[in-house]
C-alpha cells in the first residue's frame, strides 16, 4: 500500500468516512441542544406556574436560540453531505489536495463561539 497514491490507498476513504460521521453527529448535537434551548423556557413559565415559585419573566429568546441552533444544525448536515460528495469526488478524479483548511469547520467553530457568547451575556444581564 506505500507505493499506492493516497487517492487509492483505501484508509483514505475510510478516513473521509469518518470525518463525514463526524459532521452529521455535529449536525445532530446542534440540533438536539437548540430543541433544549428552546424547551428550556417552557420549562420555566411551567416552574413559575407551580405554587411557590416566583414568576418567571420570558423574552422569548430561548424559543428563537433554539430554532437559529436546529437551523445551524441542519445546515451542518446539509453542508456535510455536500462537503463528503465533493471530497469522494476529488479522490476518484486524484484531484484531492492534502493537507488543506477545513474552512467549514472554522466557520462553524466561530459561529458557535459567538453563539455562547451571547448566550453567556443574556444569562448575566438579564435577570
Amino acid at each position: 500500500m506505500a507505493d499506492q497514491p493516497i487517492q487509492n490507498d483505501p484508509r483514505t476513504y475510510f478516513a473521509a468516512e469518518r470525518t463525514f460521521l463526524a459532521w452529521i453527529r455535529t449536525g445532530l448535537a446542534l440540533m438536539g441542544g437548540g430543541f433544549a434551548v428552546a424547551r428550556f423556557g417552557l420549562f420555566l413559565r411551567e416552574l413559575s406556574a407551580t405554587p411557590g415559585h416566583a414568576a418567571v419573566r420570558s423574552t422569548g429568546v430561548s424559543v428563537w436560540s433554539g430554532v437559529a441552533l436546529v437551523l445551524i444544525g441542519v445546515l451542518v448536515t446539509i453542508y456535510s453531505i455536500l462537503e463528503h460528495m465533493r471530497i469522494i469526488r476529488e479522490l476518484k478524479n486524484e484531484t484531492w489536495q492534502p493537507g488543506q483548511v477545513s474552512r467549514s469547520a472554522v466557520l462553524l467553530a466561530v459561529l458557535l463561539t459567538l453563539a455562547g457568547i451571547g448566550m453567556a451575556a443574556y444569562l448575566t444581564l438579564i435577570r
